[in-house]
């Protein structure tokens, strides 16, 4: 068969594209780490499991009924490698965002990182961001020290 390259492109396209939305999951320390992040400032966790989560990541006991879920709609965080001091984030959960900068932003834009987030960049910035943050935390699998109890996927935004 002989094809010419607009037909292979035209062939490539809709895998590219249907790539682009799939899910992507990472698991252990990345995942507690940002799972700790969001839990953090999330609007639908309880004030016991926001406690729980944060006790885990200080690698102290917690107490809970099961699996925490930690869910985030979209996340961005923006550095600049020109405003050296500039960095800010903004986590989106349902209809309310939050956003921070400084310390507690590069806190986040590192754990990104950390976690395998694909960066993107424009003049003088560099971004990470991802859409459909979901982490699940089972404090049982974490407190067995074998590097299981901590999974998050995401989808690209």
């Amino acid at each position: 068969m002989n094809l010419t390259i607009p037909a292979v492109l035209a062939c490539a396209l809709p895998f590219c594209l249907a790539s682009a939305a799939k899910a992507t999951s990472f698991s252990g320390s990345p995942a507690m780490a940002l799972a700790a992040i969001a839990a953090a400032h999330s609007p639908t966790l309880s004030a016991a499991e926001k406690k729980a989560v944060a006790a885990i990541f200080d690698g102290k006991a917690a107490f809970t009924k099961g699996k925490i879920i930690i869910a985030v709609d979209k996340i961005v965080c923006r550095i600049s490698n020109v405003a050296i001091a500039s960095r800010s984030c903004e986590l989106t959960f349902g209809k309310k965002a939050q956003s921070f900068t400084g310390r507690e932003a590069n806190e986040l834009y590192a754990t990104e990182v950390f976690a395998g987030i694909p960066s993107d960049g424009a003049a003088g910035s560099i971004y990470e961001s991802l859409s459909k943050l979901k982490c699940t935390l089972d404090p049982n699998a974490i407190k067995q020290n074998d590097g299981s109890g901590a999974d998050c996927s995401y989808e690209a935004p």
